[in-house]
């Protein structure tokens, strides 16, 4: 290390302005400012510091007048601490951290870590750094690692300069601003913080952010160290302000203890009369012991409150931190030399030591001669001017004989003096270590009692509950096995019920091939029918044309006599009368033989046509019996799709139920495991760890087994349920086959039904045909009728 020099702690003081709930409150501001040192609050004394920031100060302002120098000063090799102290609600962490990524809000740290980079980029380009950072915080007089929740106790030690540090706390190597923000933000989620009634985000403990810098000269090979402490102290509260309650006043308690402690520190370092200064009453006051009085260069930044309400509070921080203006720190460079330079100092101290046994030697010459009564004249006595001159004497065996003695005494008590104080502070270390350890061990043995206390309370609750749902499962699985039977039973109806369907479908099928066959014959019959129709209607036309032909013979031959009777030709009269008579008597015959063809036409059309009403009326009642057929088909179909699903929804619904009862099963066989295990456990706390392991094995053993036949049972009652599905299964797919069977036969039916029924449209067609020509038969016959009328009466008047 350099030559150490002495400094000053700097102590600035930052008033916050007023907040809305002291607005509202109507609280009066009662600091005023003298000047950028002085601060009078209320109508007390003046209170003088390095620095005073009233209200409207920004966070940059107070970084460059706190912070910034001492950026430098680590940067060439020294120590630094920086800490912000006061009550509760007074601003210390919006000094210390602010708004973390906000550039005009954030407070000293964040803007610590731009400026270290910032100045190192600036630096010479042969210089190396390693830069590494811890964050932990002391809550309940316990320190914290927040990079390593995990670490919740760790102990303080020293090294060999005897400067104390934190063992075991998380060190993390960053090589940019962005990486320590990083580190910073991982290690404020984990900080401890509460509501009170003075703030909705109070500290609840103290958290220290340490950079640890190394540079290294890579061509002279000097090496220089510094530390920079930024501590956020938790604030002191009077709980009658702050409200708190339950662990918040716990927390409380121990902050204002440590702060207390901190207060003894600093009232001793200032006293300067005190031997002994109570560093080891906190453990935040252990961390900092060497930025109290020690090698650092320190600022503290005493935050306050401006509110009257506040007033008592507020000039007992100012008391504080005028206390510690006063405190001294000597401080020197953390120098590592090389080896030509120990070699240069070595001489140097070398020569150094030689001019001092000159001046022994002369001295020790000069009090020879005073003591044998001998008077030196004043020019023969040694000046301080003269001890630089002065030249090795001879007389050097006096000293030499004189001076092993008181320095081999001088040694051997200091050499004892040194290895007894390193004893007992290697023995205070162990002590440390060892309630430490056993701390936490106490600390362990609590909360697993308290987990252990838990976890059977919340198996219990576990339990009831279960045993709740278990009732509430069985009483369900009771429902759904009555819904079970419910539905086999309608499945057995069902199945019989198809049985008598399907015998009446047969027998309706056996009546409708039956009425296919008739239909048939009729169909054959009416074909014949239709064929002697065929005959007749040519016959008839036949006949047609040969009366018509004797009419128009008669006609012709009405005509010559009607000629011979205008010419009175009397004897051809007579001749033409025997002639006529013959043709009279041959026509009458031939309309008689017409008459009896015709008559018996008619009845044979009307024979066809009651034939042809009887095949409407079988098919109408056919069409009826067969539409029936299709509507009982679609309804049978329909209740066994119905059927088929509500049973593999009620299957699927009692596996679901037999699963989650056997789950429920499993898991109450556990939790009764657990259970018992819980009770052992507390029951026999005392026996050996073997036998409860032993015990343990046997009760996994048991539930093992007792799950090993839940299994088998399980499997068993699942096996048999998928029997029994399946042959629900092949019995639907019977009936499926089946319905698809009577489908096709429907659909048959119905292609016949169509052809029969175009059939009978045609035979309609060819029944009005004969209708029509009927019709005109009847005319024929009444016109030869009217027709042999005339004939009778002109050969009556023939013969007049």
């Amino acid at each position: 290390m350099a030559d150490p020099a002495e400094c000053s702690i700097k102590v600035m003081c930052r008033f916050r302005p007023l907040n809305e709930a002291e607005i509202l409150r109507g609280d009066k501001f009662i600091p005023k400012f003298k000047g950028e040192e002085t601060v009078v609050v209320g109508q007390g004394k003046p209170y003088v510091f390095d620095r005073v920031f009233p209200s409207n100060t920004s966070q940059e302002q107070v970084y460059n007048a706190c912070a910034k120098q001492i950026v430098k000063d680590v940067l060439e090799g020294y120590n630094g601490t920086i800490f912000a102290y006061g009550q509760t609600s007074s601003g210390k962490t919006h000094t210390m951290e602010g708004k973390l990524h906000d550039p005009q809000l954030m407070g000293i740290i964040p803007r610590i870590a731009h400026d270290i980079f910032d100045h190192i980029y600036s630096m010479d380009e042969n210089l190396e750094f390693h830069i590494k950072v811890s964050y932990f915080e002391i809550y309940l007089d316990k320190i914290r690692d927040l990079l390593d929740v995990s670490k919740t106790n760790l102990a303080v030690h020293e090294d060999k300069n005897r400067v104390p540090y934190v063992k075991g706390c998380t060190e993390r190597f960053v090589s940019s601003p962005e990486e320590v923000m990083d580190v910073i933000d991982e290690g404020k989620t984990n900080r401890h913080v509460a509501v009170t009634n003075m703030n909705e985000h109070s500290s609840r403990s103290h958290s220290i952010f340490l950079i640890n810098i190394k540079q290294e000269n890579v061509e002279t090979e000097k090496k220089l160290s510094g530390k920079l402490y930024l501590v956020d102290l938790a604030g002191s509260e009077k709980v009658s302000k702050t409200g708190a309650e339950g662990s918040v006043l716990d927390e409380a308690k121990n902050i204002n203890k440590s702060l207390s402690a901190l207060g003894n520190v600093i009232s001793a370092l200032a006293e300067g009369t005190k031997t002994h200064v109570p560093y080891r009453d906190s453990k935040m006051t252990r961390i900092l012991q060497d930025s109290l009085g020690g090698n650092c260069r320190t600022t503290i930044v005493i935050c306050c409150s401006p509110s009257i309400f506040n007033e008592a509070e507020t000039k007992s921080t100012l008391m504080f931190g005028q206390r510690a203006k006063t405190i001294k720190n000597t401080v020197s460079v953390n120098l590592e030399l090389t080896a030509e330079e120990w070699k240069k100092k070595y001489e140097k101290e070398k020569e150094k030591n030689k001019t001092l046994k000159n001046v022994i030697q002369h001295l020790e010459m000069e009090l020879n001669r005073w003591r044998n009564g001998e008077a030196v004249p004043e020019d023969e006595q040694i000046s301080a001017k003269d001890q630089k001159n002065l030249e090795p004497c001879d007389n050097t065996p006096i000293i030499d004989n004189i001076a092993p003695v008181v320095a081999s005494i001088t040694t051997e008590e200091k050499r004892k003096y040194d290895e007894e104080i390193t004893s007992l502070y290697r023995q205070l270390d162990d002590k440390d270590d060892e309630i430490n350890q056993q701390s936490q061990l106490a600390e362990k043995l609590k909360q697993q009692m308290l987990d252990q206390d838990e976890l059977l309370a919340s198996t219990r609750r576990d339990y009831e509950k279960i045993q709740e749902e278990l009732t509430r499962l069985q009483i369900e699985n009771e429902a759904a096995k009555e819904e079970v039977k419910e539905v086999l039973q309608a499945l057995e109806e069902l199945a019989v019920n198809y049985d008598q369907k399907s015998q009446e479908v047969e027998d309706k099928l056996r009546a409708n091939e039956q009425l296919a066959d008739e239909l048939a014959q009729k169909t054959s019959a009416l074909t014949t029918t239709q064929r002697e129709l065929g005959q007749l209607q040519e016959l008839s036309n036949h006949q047609k044309k040969r009366a018509t032909e004797i009419l128009n013979l008669l006609l012709k031959d009405l005509g010559e006599i009607g000629g011979i009777i205008g010419t009175n030709d009397v004897k051809t009269l007579a001749d033409v009368n025997g002639v006529i008579e013959e043709e009279f008597t041959m026509a009458r015959l031939y309309i008689s033989k017409m008459k009896s063809e015709v008559k018996s036409l008619v009845n044979r059309s009307k024979q066809l046509e009651s034939a042809q009403i009887d095949s409407n009326r079988k098919m109408n009642a056919s069409e009826r019996e067969l539409a029936a057929c299709q509507l009982l088909i679609s309804q049978h179909e329909a209740k066994i799709k119905s059927l088929t699903d509500y049973m593999q929804n009620m299957e699927h619904k009692r596996r679901q139920l037999e699963e989650s009862q056997d789950s429920l099963n499993e898991e109450l066989a556990k939790l009764r495991a657990q259970e018992k295990m819980h009770e052992v456990s507390f029951k026999d706390k005392e026996k050996e760890h073997l036998t409860l392991l032993q015990d343990a094995e046997e009760m996994k053993k048991t539930l093992e087994q007792q799950m090993e036949s839940h299994r088998e049972a399980h499997q068993k009652q699942l096996s048999r349920l998928r029997d029994e599905i399946e042959e629900k299964q092949k019995t639907i797919d019977e009936i499926r086959d089946m319905n698809q069977k009577l489908q096709l036969e429907q659909e048959k039916l119905s292609l016949d039904y169509e052809r029969l029924k175009a059939e009978d449209q045609e035979r309609e067609k060819k029944l009005e045909k004969l209708i029509l020509l009927n019709d005109k038969r009847e005319q024929a016959r009444e016109d030869l009728k009217g027709l042999e009328e005339t004939v009778k009466y002109k050969v009556g008047y023939t013969k007049k």
